[in-house]
């Protein structure tokens, strides 16, 4: 090792334990300092100042700087545009070196390959290092050397791929005195222009933590419980995995280690999170078109009344119990259960009519856990624009969703109290019951909207037939 300094980039890897890109820096550098930055570039693009990931990355941070300070040294918070900072930084530290995480969306990877151009021309090296995911870019390829388009052949292509060293733990075990401290003020909430809100959810590798515990002794039960969202039956760690407080490689490992169905169903929705980062960094485009480019022609629903109905959904009053009480759920907690994902984006794409970016943009202002690769995907998927193997007329029906998945209406009886007094065969459609005094009648019928969404597909031309 040579009497060198590194900079350590934190992004969305707010954690000081089996961390790549630091253990690289410990093992190569004699000094490592520590940043993250709050890039103005991206909070100015946010709609609230009331934003609760904002408000999870601040307590993330003041948690990562305790455990960072314990082994010798600490974490640096900066507020600015980072294409600016982090060179800047590495030219007043005199580092030779800057290691992060890669980040795979367009706006990361142009942001990254500007600051990798400004500090290769000052002879600073920049690493970026695999840390998020198990798999990325164009690790696995089909058989003819392209891109997995369909899930099931990439789950099994990383299956067979996964080996020990994939999941090896980044030890990060610095010597005295080679952790430095290179600044001790973090920047307020009200500094960065924020208000402070409820987060809803325990910041920082200790929340994570606590979570991750919990979910190990009920791993055994999620493929059975996973569907129902009244239940307590998935992991509710997809924050902390899209802000990197706990490593990916320790769940695989773990998954791994239970085995039986329950882990390995598990394993799945993991592998399904790098599934969504490779297809988005092969086909950027899909951050704004449809992955299957015969339905860029689709004729969605527009005007008065699609705007009505558009709201409708927003607000959680379209008189579908199931739809509304997810709906609510988003908005006032940030998060929604994945069955339900489906389900409300189904139903604005295939019941409303209206185009999929319209709620794949409101998911991405109101979810906590918002990972640009996964929520399109997802809103790809249920709208059938996307890669799914299976054909467009997958249209889900509301009311069969709640009755297999809420039997009892407990789900929407949390969040839509004005049903709460509905007995459990008629929370599901209480209109078919005569309605119910201050929840709306359903604003379409599934069934029509059904014909419509048929047609509108087999108009989009030779995809749409099939």
């Amino acid at each position: 090792m040579t009497e060198s300094t590194a900079l350590v980039w934190f992004r969305r890897d707010l954690r000081s334990d089996d961390h790549r890109p630091l253990a690289h820096a410990l093992a190569h550098h004699a000094r490592v300092h520590c940043v993250f930055v709050f890039d103005t570039a991206l909070l100015e693009q946010l709609e609230s100042r009331a934003d609760r990931r904002v408000a999870f990355i601040h307590g993330s941070l003041q948690s990562l700087h305790v455990n960072l300070a314990r082994l010798g040294g600490g974490l640096r918070v900066l507020h600015g545009e980072a294409r600016d900072l982090i060179p800047r930084m590495a030219r007043e530290l005199g580092v030779q070196e800057v290691v992060c995480a890669r980040d795979y969306e367009p706006f990361a990877t142009a942001r990254d390959a500007a600051v990798a151009a400004t500090l290769e021309a000052e002879g600073i090296a920049f690493t970026a290092l695999r840390d998020q995911v198990i798999f990325e870019t164009d690790e696995l390829r089909t058989g003819a050397g392209r891109m997995f388009s369909v899930f099931t052949p990439y789950r099994n292509a990383w299956r067979r791929a996964l080996g020990p060293h994939r999941l090896g733990e980044a030890r990060v075990d610095p010597r005295p005195g080679q952790l430095m401290l290179s600044g001790t003020s973090m920047p307020s909430l009200a500094d960065l222009g924020f208000q402070a809100v409820e987060k809803g959810l325990e910041p920082g590798s200790e929340g994570a933590q606590r979570l991750w515990e919990d979910f190990r002794g009920r791993m055994a039960h999620y493929k059975a419980l996973r569907d129902f969202p009244g239940r307590k039956g998935v992991s509710y760690l997809s924050t902390h995995l899209r802000f990197g407080t706990l490593s990916i490689r320790e769940l695989v490992r773990e998954a791994l280690a239970q085995g039986g169905e329950g882990a390995q169903a598990w394993l799945d929705e993991l592998i399904w999170r790098d599934f969504y980062q490779q297809l988005l960094w092969h086909r950027p485009e899909v951050e704004h078109h449809a992955f299957k480019p015969a339905f860029e022609r689709l004729a969605w629903d527009e005007g008065p009344e699609a705007e009505r109905r558009f709201h409708a959904w927003c607000e959680g009053r379209t008189g579908y119990p199931l739809v509304d009480a997810a709906m609510r759920q988003l908005v006032q907690t940030g998060w929604m259960h994945n069955r339900l994902r489906m389900v409300t984006a189904s139903f604005l794409t295939k019941d409303l009519g209206i185009h999929w970016l319209r709620g794949e943009r409101f998911f991405a202002r109101h979810l906590l856990d918002f990972d640009l690769a996964a929520n399109n995907g997802g809103w790809q998927w249920a709208a059938s624009t996307g890669c799914d193997a299976q054909p467009w007329f997958r249209i889900f029906n509301p009311v069969t969703q709640s009755r297999n998945f809420d039997p009892e209406g407990a789900f929407i009886r949390r969040y839509c109290p004005e049903l709460a007094l509905l007995p459990p065969k008629a929370i599901h459609a209480p209109w078919e019951s005569g309605g119910t005094p201050g929840y709306p009648n359903p604003i379409v019928d599934h069934a029509l909207e059904r014909q419509r969404t048929l047609a509108r597909f087999k108009a989009a031309g030779p995809e749409g037939e099939g």
